[in-house]
């Protein structure tokens, strides 16, 4: 069992960075693929990027890619999301998730643990 909490979510003017942060507690993280969702309202829950477990893969959307980075540090429990040039089209709440063993790096399916969530607000 792990249990993940985002957070880092807030605020922001395009152009603007965020860095998300996802902590684990339960089970350590190195052995999840881990992963960022976001879901705008009205919209359906859509990927951002994954990691490997030991972080040398890592999978983007295109529309995020170049502006959004994905990390890992296993000895903290914590993966993050930095994110910068941030537009009005980012604007969702972000959502961390782990996958444990098999794993389809873009596939909500492939993930067995999720948190709660961290709203981010891009205004233009």
């Amino acid at each position: 069992q792990v249990q993940l909490v985002e957070s880092g979510g807030g605020a922001v003017q395009a152009g603007g960075s965020l860095r998300l942060s996802c902590a684990a507690s339960g089970r350590g993280l190195s052995n999840y693929a881990m992963a960022w969702f976001r879901q705008a309202p009205v919209r359906e829950r859509e990927f951002v990027a994954s990691i490997s477990t030991s972080g040398g893969l890592q999978y983007y959307r295109d529309s995020v890619r170049g502006r959004f980075t994905i990390s890992r540090d296993n000895a903290k429990n914590t993966v993050y999301l930095s994110m910068n040039s941030l537009m009005p089209d980012d604007t969702a709440v972000y959502y961390c998730a782990a996958a444990p063993g098999s794993w389809t790096p873009r596939s909500a399916g492939s993930y067995t643990y999720w948190g709660q969530g961290t709203q981010v607000t891009v205004s233009s």
